[in-house]
């Protein structure tokens, strides 16, 4: 709401001339001063609700005792994201020391009731997509502040690390290689904290192997809308473990996990070679997933309408056969690229071609584009952040990313593409499009996280870039209507599929998202969090502020 402030105040600051003697026909003094007096009185009240507006919230949280700090002059960076596209001023921002600051805080949001309309988001890295980690006039959480606890490895035979909700993963990979170990599952970027993914699910190429990051998680510290620190775990109130998992920072803020940790490789095999056909592509991909002795990481991504595309693998892939390779020709058609990895040491350096070779031996990928890359094992899974620091080089980091990201049955995926992918884009030069399918038996669906009733489903992601200003292909509008074009078809074709990191603004659209798990949603929105403080930016729940 716009509040309009009217500069009537001015009127008693104005000298005042020499009243003169009143006539028969002027106003008695009387008459005036009551007058006069009814003035002040109603410009005190519009003083007194303007000061309502501006100052009373703030002013309330500048009684809090806390280790770090609330700052309600510098919030302009907290109001934009990834995304680009919403850009909400909250009234103040939150840095915090301690896990305590934090539960101080929404706990004195907690105690003000119903009747305060002021909110809590928590931002970690800032890479949402539509606004989910704002809050208009309420109060954001800078997670990547919170300096406790220490991130601390374990070993043994079930190893594991104790991390900060607000530590990025990538920080996570560098400390556990530091005693052979790392995260069993990732996403494709890992400049993203801990508290943000696991408040999504997670997902990557190693997902059909090991879940999401959601299945791998110990322990979880989680604060309510209420103010409480709670522990939580499979074994220990188990609800809220559940709910928080997936659950898109609606019952509480990830203060703390312990992280599920394996041997961490040397080196990784890269590999990457082209279809032509969607149901050769696809049946390779489920082969691969299904198979018990396979590649670590398997993804894929479409290409349409692209030439000299082995050209641009040459600067970090290999060809096989060179010479096959110079004579290919994608002649601006539709292909679709199977990456690959697997995962060695350096003292198999001798075996692992051998076992590459036999792993890409029942696949039927056009031979001649096969390319392969050896990394190490760090490089290849940061491998997203080498291409951000050369758009950021050229200022095309900070655009907007109208991403869609969808979850499609496997029985439906076919249809999905023909459509898709043969009529409604006609290229994909606005950013790369990712498909691969994933095992629905690595994700537990005591979570919050809304997937197909499949056994199998695709991952298939639209990861778009806008040019600013631009009205043509590549400008925003354009990007989103498509992207319109795309979610119509899936309703219309009745196929079936869910939003991975969801957007929507009508409750309807929730409930068709969580379907029969809507009610339990509720529930535990009801259980953990009643005011509906936390955040706000998802468009889930709306605060209630009853009428006074």
């Amino acid at each position: 709401m716009e509040v309009k402030v009217f500069h009537l105040p001015l009127l008693l600051t104005r000298p005042v001339r020499k009243m003169r003697q009143p006539t028969a026909s002027s106003p008695k003094p009387k008459n005036f001063l009551v007058i006069r007096s009814f003035l002040l009185l109603l410009l005190s009240c519009i003083a007194a609700k303007l000061s309502l507006c501006f100052s009373t919230i703030p002013s309330s949280l500048l009684t809090l005792s806390l280790d770090g700090h609330l700052n309600f002059n510098e919030v302009q960076h907290v109001a934009k994201d990834f995304g680009n596209q919403y850009h909400l001023l909250p009234f103040a921002v939150l840095h915090p020391k301690t896990v305590t600051d934090i539960a101080i805080t929404i706990k004195h949001v907690w105690q003000m009731g119903p009747h305060s309309e002021l909110t809590i988001a928590a931002r970690g890295h800032g890479h949402s997509l539509r606004g989910q980690a704002q809050a208009y006039r309420g109060v954001v959480v800078n997670m990547e502040c919170l300096q406790s606890p220490i991130m601390q490895v374990h070993g043994g035979k079930f190893p594991y690390v104790d991390v900060s909700g607000g530590e990025l993963w990538i920080n996570i990979l560098r400390e556990s290689m530091k005693y052979g170990l790392a995260p069993k599952s990732w996403t494709d970027y890992l400049h993203l904290t801990v508290g943000g993914t696991l408040s999504n699910a997670g997902i990557s190429g190693q997902a059909f192997r090991h879940g999401p990051q959601i299945s791998n998680v110990h322990q979880l510290e989680v604060i309510t809308g209420k103010g409480d620190i709670v522990r939580c775990s499979e074994t220990q109130n188990e609800d809220l473990f559940h709910s928080v998992l997936g659950g898109l920072g609606q019952f509480g803020i990830i203060t703390q996990a312990r992280i599920s940790l394996e041997p961490a490789p040397d080196k990784v095999k890269w590999i990457r070679m082209l279809y032509s056909d969607f149901n050769t592509f696809t049946r390779d991909q489920e082969h691969l997933i299904s198979s018990e002795n396979t590649f670590d990481y398997i993804e894929g991504f479409v290409i349409i309408n692209r030439t000299g595309l082995l050209n641009n693998w040459r600067t970090s892939f290999s060809p096989q056969d060179p010479l096959q390779a110079s004579k290919f020709e994608s002649g601006g058609q539709t292909l679709f690229c199977l990456e690959l990895a697997k995962y060695f040491n350096l003292g198999q350096t001798d075996t692992i071609i051998e076992e590459v070779e036999r792993l890409l031996s029942p696949l039927n990928y056009i031979s001649s584009t096969l390319f392969l890359s050896e990394v190490s094992y760090i490089d290849f899974l940061d491998r997203v952040h080498v291409s951000e620091v050369k758009l950021r080089s050229k200022g095309l980091w900070e655009v907007p990313h109208p991403w869609l990201n969808l979850l499609i049955p496997r029985s439906k995926v076919h249809r999905f593409a023909q459509e898709v992918f043969g009529n409604i884009l006609t290229d994909t030069s606005n950013g790369p499009i990712l498909i691969y399918p994933v095992n629905k038996s690595k994700w537990d669906n005591r979570t919050s996280v809304a997937i197909p009733e499949e056994d199998i489903f695709y991952l298939v992601a639209f990861l778009s870039s806008a040019v600013p200003s631009s009205t043509g292909t590549d400008g925003l509008d354009h990007i989103l209507y498509q992207n319109k074009r795309i979610l119509d078809f899936c309703e219309s074709a009745h196929l079936g599929v869910k939003l991975y990191l969801p957007h929507y603004t009508r409750q309807e659209d929730w409930k068709t998202h969580f379907g029969p798990r809507w009610e339990a949603f509720v529930r535990r929105k009801s259980a953990y969090d009643p005011l509906r403080i936390l955040a706000p930016g998802q468009r889930i729940f709306q605060k209630a502020v009853p009428f006074s």
